[in-house]
């Protein structure tokens, strides 16, 4: 049922609204799906379900790419940026922004956003459960 909704609103979408493309699925949307960015206001397009090369993907739809979103596992190069000339947001699901080319994204007035600190937290209590436990030899003594 849900899949036939889904199916139904993309058929709906008129081919005029910006595009937002996905280079390759970053994680969250690997664990819940693409349900959470359904909109009337933008079209999907999912670059690694075409059988088409990336530069060929990214040149057929470049006119309608206004936005990408990424991960850090996702380099956003020089490469990219030049085979999208209406792209203006480039949004990743990382904390970083090392993976995108942020002198050439100031150059085209590209505006780049990431989930901020979201992660600092969790990354530091990680960082010092796994130091107490190497610290403590709790894995070795579990083993």
């Amino acid at each position: 049922m849900e899949l036939e909704i889904h199916q139904e609103h993309e058929h709906q979408q008129p081919k005029d609204l910006p595009g937002v493309v996905v280079i390759k699925p970053p994680p969250p949307m690997v664990l819940f799906g693409d349900k959470f960015l359904v909109s009337e206001k933008f079209k999907l397009l999912k670059a690694w379900e075409s059988p088409l090369p990336l530069e060929e993907f990214l040149i057929s739809n470049s006119q309608s790419i206004q936005a990408i979103l990424c991960s850090g596992a996702n380099l956003v190069t020089l490469e990219i940026l030049r085979l999208l000339p209406s792209l203006r947001l480039v949004v990743t699901a990382s904390a970083g922004v090392n993976h995108i080319n942020l002198p050439e994204c100031r150059l085209r007035v590209i505006a780049v956003t990431n989930s901020g600190k979201v992660f600092s937290d969790d990354c530091a209590d990680a960082a010092v459960g796994l130091l107490i436990d190497v610290w403590r030899k709790v894995s070795a003594a579990d083993r």
